[in-house]
């Protein structure tokens, strides 16, 4: 007869789990990829290196389930920020700029999360993340074009290349905490796009 775990013990499990991703978050924003080894996460979770690997294989596995929820409130926040009043333009500037000032609130985080050199199995997250945000921006632009606010363009290629722009820019804040450059992306993207910036020299 196959064993079956009670509520209680589950619950116990469930909430170790719970505990082994609250540190790793942590040490993902403290010390980025590299610093969140098993070890790392059982010592900060205080528990024993043994009862991680009871929840995950290895490092890989338990980052990658740590990344996706990370991504899916990175998301949420540009998701939502996208929704507030305005046109198809200011709600593309719009996802970028709560991305920013998002990443720049936790610059080692969302370094390991855009440009920190990871395992294959992560590097797939951080695809899909940007996939997902490239679709986003993608909706945004093609509504504009469609609106007149914007030329005729590929909506996906526009996005994507955005997507790409503004990682890019980014990770010389994340990494020196100078966020000069971040000023600058809302008339990138205006121009990108092939929209009016004369309120934004």
């Amino acid at each position: 007869m196959p064993y079956r775990r009670t509520p209680q013990v589950q619950a116990r499990l469930d909430a170790q789990r719970m505990a082994i991703l609250d540190a790793a978050a942590e040490l993902l924003a403290e010390r980025g990829y590299a610093g969140c080894s098993v070890a790392a996460v059982a010592d900060k979770a205080g528990i024993a290196t043994g009862s991680v690997y009871r929840h995950f294989p290895g490092k890989v596995e338990l980052v990658v389930e740590l990344f996706r929820g990370v991504v899916n409130r990175e998301v949420e926040a540009v998701t939502k920020a996208a929704e507030l009043p305005g046109d198809p333009v200011e709600r593309v500037t719009a996802v970028f700029e709560t991305f920013a000032n998002r990443a720049l609130k936790a610059p080692r985080r969302a370094y390991a999360l855009l440009a920190e050199p990871v395992d294959a199995p992560v590097e797939a997250e951080r695809i899909v993340f940007r996939q997902v945000f490239r679709d986003l921006v993608a909706r945004h632009i093609g509504e504009g074009v469609r609106a007149g606010l914007l030329p005729s363009q590929d909506a996906a290629l526009t996005a994507a290349a955005l997507v790409g722009a503004a990682a890019e820019i980014l990770i010389g804040p994340l990494t020196t905490n100078n966020s000069g450059a971040v000023a600058g992306l809302r008339t990138f993207i205006l121009r990108a796009l092939g929209g009016s910036d004369v309120r934004h020299p």
